[in-house]
Formats: structure tokens, sequence, C-alpha cells
């Protein structure tokens, strides 16, 4: 069995969330005494669709939508594929594009591609250099014939925030459905389907406290979407197969208590965050996005001539867990493809490093990593000063 065993500040809380207590409280009984299945009639069986079906409530309060309009699925990745691929088949030809930002999260961006094979035409929207969507670059791809336009409500690398309510009027002048991966967004922000004027919106549980494992896709019932995968009809028949209740139990949860204490956290993190950037600033960093309407708790930034997998690495050794970019690309040792959309020069935007503050970080721990950041980084810069 591996070595569970961690210690150290955790600032990576765009990558995952720790599990809130008050959640795990809830999903325990259906990690051990309840494990009926949902669709079986018996008095188990009952209880976990009761437990469900409160659970579908409490996402779609969270953004402001009905549970009829709440479909459960394994995660963020999964709801994003969803959308792509069964709004474009549900368009039923491949005359109109799909098209997504140039900023968008892999679980976007890679299924727009796989399309592609499949022959439909696909096309990128650029960003600006504060990672706001370039207007001109929608307009001109919105003149060809589109089926779907999908872009990130708030960006995982640099917490920039998207106009996605003026991106869908624009899009939807032109007939395209509107999807937006809203994953980083919940529990951060307030969030409200209906205001954002979209088709489809993606979330997820564990950037919000809850389980690993469970996330959800919220649809306009007008849309016509054919599922992923073919079984026994769950989830309204588009998400067959035996609903994991637990996770979905601490999912609905997690999402009550993120909009319950939303104003309480977003204050705490831009306190938390503010002053992370004013030391940042102080040492020298290159702050992406700066200027840009951002998520509270996150901050992207590089130094000159400092790796930023070096960087990650000696603060991980310090104690600080914080990330070079998305957890879910850590495999490529190429720099952002956020960064370089936004015109960064690749040997500055290979420095970068991603802090993501969570609800349990605290100020104290904010000047402990400054002070580490501080000293590791002089560290670096007599290394490469004796390499020069």
């Amino acid at each position: 069995m591996p070595d569970m065993s961690t210690s150290g500040i955790y600032m990576d809380n765009n990558g995952t969330t720790a599990l809130d207590a008050r959640v795990f409280e809830a999903m325990l009984p259906f990690l051990t005494m309840q494990y009926g299945n949902a669709t079986s009639r018996h008095g188990f069986g009952r209880t976990a669709r009761a437990a469900i079906d409160h659970a579908r409530e409490q996402v779609a309060d969270a953004v402001g939508a009905h549970p009829t309009q709440v479909v459960f699925t394994g995660g963020g990745t999964e709801a994003d594929n969803m959308a792509i691929t069964g709004i474009a088949a549900g368009a039923g030809n491949t005359a109109g594009q799909l098209a997504c930002s140039v900023v968008e999260h892999p679980a976007v961006s890679r299924p727009v591609l796989a399309m592609r094979l499949r022959g439909w035409k696909t096309a990128v929207i650029a960003v600006d250099t504060n990672g706001g969507i370039d207007q001109q670059s929608l307009t001109k791809i919105l003149k060809e014939p589109t089926s779907l336009v999908s872009v990130m409500l708030a960006n995982n690398e640099t917490g920039v925030i998207q106009d996605i309510a003026g991106i869908a009027e624009h899009a939807k002048a032109h007939g395209a459905f509107v999807h937006t991966d809203a994953v980083q967004a919940l529990g951060k922000m307030p969030l409200d389907f209906h205001e954002l004027n979209v088709h489809a919106m993606s979330v997820s549980s564990h950037k919000v406290y809850g389980p690993q494992g469970a996330g959800a896709l919220v649809l306009d019932k007008r849309v016509d979407i054919q599922p992923l995968m073919y079984g026994g009809g769950q989830e309204k028949g588009l998400r067959s197969g035996s609903e994991n209740v637990a996770a979905i139990v601490g999912f609905g949860l997690a999402c009550e208590l993120a909009t319950r204490e939303l104003g309480q956290r977003a204050a705490r993190l831009r306190d938390m965050r503010d002053r992370l950037e004013k030391g940042l600033a102080a040492l020298g960093a290159v702050i992406f996005g700066r200027t840009a309407d951002r998520l509270p708790n996150t901050s992207f930034f590089a130094f000159p001539d400092i790796e930023g997998e070096t960087l990650v690495g000696a603060l991980d050794r310090k104690g600080f867990a914080v990330a070079s970019g998305s957890a879910c690309s850590s495999d490529s040792t190429e720099p952002s493809h956020v960064l370089l959309a936004m015109s960064v020069e690749q040997d500055l935007a290979r420095g970068a490093v991603r802090v993501s503050l969570g609800k349990d970080n605290t100020p104290e721990q904010i000047e402990a990593f400054l002070a580490a950041l501080e000293s590791e980084l002089l560290r670096l810069k007599r290394l490469t000063a004796i390499a020069v």
C-alpha cells in the first residue's frame, strides 16, 4: 500500500480541494450501511433515489437551475465531453463548425479536436493579452455556420473570468448552441445558469470540497443532446450506469455549503490573494492577467530566468504544494498554452507557477510562503550565476 502521509501547506486548490468533514459525514452512511441501487424498488433503493433527488436539488440551487436540468456525471471532464460530443451528435450533421476558445481546458479542446477527426469543421477563438475573448476573432468565426461555441467561465490557470452572457448572446444570434465549462467558477463566484444565457454548463464536485468522481452537466431542456454511453437509461437516458450515490450525496452538500458560505469564502480568499500578490510584486514577479476580472483565489505568475518546474519542486521541498499550470496536463513539459495564447514569451511562460488558495488557507501561510519563496529565489539565482 502506498505511503499516504503528507505534510506541509496546500496551495493547489484549483487542482483539487480537500474533502470537507461535513461532506464526508453526509456520505458515510452510503459508503457503509445504505448500499441500495437507486433503480431498485425496495426500501434500500428508494432511500438511495431520495438521496440523489435531494442532491440534484442542492446542485440546481447552487447554479440557478431547475433540478430537472441537472444530469449527474463522473466529473467535469465527462460533463464537458458530453456537452461537446452530445450536442454535436444532436445537431445531426457536420455542416456547422464547432468552436472553442484557445485557452480551454483539455476536457473541452480535445473533444473538439476529436470531432474534427470525425469530419466536423472546428475553429479556435483567440484571446487578448489579458486572457479575455477577442471579440473580433469570435465575430469572424461566427460568419461561418456554427453549431456550438464553448468558452470556459473562469480559467483554471489564470483565474480570468469571461463575459459568458455577452458571448452567448452573440453566438445565439448566429444560431449556435453555447456551452461553458464552469468547473473553476462554482463556489468562487455567484453562478446562475439562466443569467449566463447558455445552453449547457459543466460543474464538478472536487473543486468545491466534495468528493472526486462526481460532476454534472446542466442543460437547457430545449437542447437535443445524445448520450455518451448507453445502458440502463439512468440520468434521463443521458448517462447510463448505476449512480455513485455516496459521491452524488457529497457533491450535493458541497454545493449547498459553497453557496451558503460563498460571500465569506470569497472575501477571505481575495484578501489573501491580494496580500500574496503584493509580496510577489515586491520580489519581481510578473503576474498574468492581473488587470483582468479574476477568481478571488488564483494567482499565476513567473520570475524571469527561473524555471517554473524547478521552483515548484523547490517549494515542495520547503513544504508548499503549488503547481506549474493545469493539474490535468501536468505530464506536458511545454509552456502553458494559456500563456502562449496571451502572447507571453515562451521563456517567461516556462517559469509559470500557480497558487490557488482554498478556504482553509490562512494569512500566516501566505507570509510563510513568501518567505520561503524569497529564500528559494535567491538560492536559484546564485546557482544560475555559478552555471553561467
